[in-house]
């Protein structure tokens, strides 16, 4: 069975607008060089509360989960303490964590450097190659720091680390046609059709507004998924879209 999963993005600078979050795209990037997708991404602001909640929905799943954001040690970094009430354990300072920072710092590890060892009780660490400030995972959930330069190394060393047994293990197709002149509404019993007759794959719709000679309306259609069913899925929706009068180009 294909594992699911998740992202939550956390950080008022995000949500303010202050920056643009980054971890998104490149997440699906890499869980799409491994032939994996992400099913969903949660963004969250520095709110201990909703921080729980969603830590706690999101750990009642067998889902795999990157948290991006929130694992420093000032004053609104909230991310470990929020990872170990969803749990309902206590923090605490990692040996392995501790022995990352005094390698790189010395005595200069203490008091304030060493506060980031401080994980939820249970935790393993995630090794910092940019810095050896290590981040930490509970179970299936990864936590990483906001920094892409340190998370998406980290990222990459879990997925390789712990998941590589799930990479390309789902046989993947996919066919996209440009249908032009056409509005979605057109062509809504062709798509229903085919998400009815096809259940083994995926139909997305994609409506362009453009000012052209095709008439200003340009959809792009795919079909994903299941190798076998996506190229017979495909010759059936091109006979109805023929059928109901409009041209496509495959893209």
């Amino acid at each position: 069975m294909q594992r699911t999963f998740g992202a939550i993005i956390i950080g008022d600078e995000i949500l303010s607008g202050k920056r643009q979050d980054k971890h998104l795209a490149k997440l699906i990037e890499v869980l799409g060089n491994h032939r994996l997708s992400l099913s969903y991404a949660h963004y969250v602001g520095d709110e201990p509360e909703r921080i729980i909640a969603t830590l706690r929905q999101t750990m009642a799943s067998d889902h795999i989960v990157f948290s991006f954001g929130g694992i420093g040690a000032t004053p609104d970094d909230y991310t470990r303490q929020c990872a170990a009430a969803a749990l309902g354990v206590d923090l605490y300072r990692h040996p392995d964590a501790v022995a990352e920072i005094e390698a790189r710092f010395g005595a200069a590890a203490y008091p304030n450097r060493v506060l980031m060892a401080e994980f939820p009780f249970g935790s393993t660490i995630i090794p910092n190659p940019f810095n050896r400030i290590a981040a930490f995972s509970c179970g299936d959930h990864h936590f990483l720091p906001g920094f892409p330069e340190m998370a998406w190394p980290m990222m990459s060393w879990v997925l390789e680390t712990k998941y590589a047994s799930l990479f390309h293990q789902t046989p993947f197709a996919e066919e996209i046609i440009l249908v032009e002149r056409a509005g979605e509404s057109d062509l809504l019993d062709a798509m229903n059709h085919i998400v009815k007759h096809y259940p083994t794959t995926k139909l997305s719709s994609l409506p362009q507004f453009l000012t052209t000679a095709a008439g200003g309306r340009l959809i792009e259609l795919s079909i994903r998924g299941d190798p076998v069913a996506v190229p017979a899925a495909m010759v059936d929706m091109k006979q109805r879209i023929h059928s109901l009068g409009f041209d496509f180009r495959v893209k």
